[in-house]
């Protein structure tokens, strides 16, 4: 995935919250049932296709895919938990998805694959590496304490206030979530080195920490204060679902 793919879904994301929801409030009532079923089954699908993939970029790629998911979710709630949610959701994705990326890109530049077979035991020859993918493998996931949590915690909340059935589905895909990045965190870097071109494999160098160091700032900070992005949002996000919530059946 390119990164101008990432921006343009950021971009889909915001014209919903700032143009459908404000601007077309009756409209977006009538399609939020669409629209909480299909967020459903991007979390769920995606995160299943996930599991299946061979290729390392392809598998962040989808678990991206299922991570918008829980956006539109939580943006069509019309609550304010789900819009905060959302907002949140969308700037934690752009630092954790791009972290991953670039993650995989380190890997690559050395080994010339993204083959996940190709890898394992990574944490002998790079433990600086394997704790800094650790790291944004736990972030996306959702593990409290990362940038990760109060976006999905949210739009989920906001989603049981309004769908039971919708936040059960959403909550599905957080189990798979898990269970896809943490088995590819474990082929990767756990276990002994089998293959012997990994080897010369050396750990990350002056400029991939100068590339790493603010994502990691971001998503420590915004997981462990996340109020210093809620406070900010906090007034569209109440004005949005006023307006909502003001022409509701």
């Amino acid at each position: 995935m390119r990164i101008e793919q990432l921006w343009s879904r950021a971009a889909l994301m915001t014209s919903l919250t700032r143009a459908s929801l404000p601007m077309f409030p009756d409209a977006s009532h009538f399609f939020t049932p669409l629209v909480f079923a299909l967020s459903v089954i991007a979390i769920v699908w995606a995160s299943l296709v996930a599991f299946r993939q061979l290729d390392m970029k392809k598998l962040i790629a989808y678990s991206s895919v299922a991570h918008m998911g829980f956006v539109t979710m939580g943006i069509f709630t019309g609550t304010m938990q789900g819009i905060q949610g959302a907002i949140f959701q969308m700037l934690s994705h752009g630092i954790i998805s791009g972290a991953l990326f670039l993650c995989v890109g380190v890997v690559y530049d050395r080994a010339h694959t993204r083959e996940i077979a190709f890898y394992g035991g990574l944490v002998n020859r790079m433990p600086v590496y394997a704790a800094i993918f650790l790291l944004f493998t736990m972030g996306n996931v959702g593990l409290p304490g990362t940038s990760g949590f109060p976006g999905e915690i949210l739009t989920m909340v906001g989603a049981f206030q309004v769908n039971a059935w919708a936040a059960a589905g959403a909550a599905l895909g957080v189990i798979f979530s898990a269970a896809y990045a943490l088995t590819l965190y474990r082929k990767v870097a756990l276990g002994p080195i089998v293959n012997p071109k990994l080897d010369t494999m050396a750990d990350l160098d002056g400029r991939e920490w100068v590339s790493f160091i603010p994502l990691i700032i971001a998503t420590l900070i915004m997981g462990f204060a996340p109020s210093l992005v809620l406070d900010y949002t906090h007034s569209a996000a109440e004005t949005i679902a006023a307006a909502f919530a003001g022409s509701a059946p």
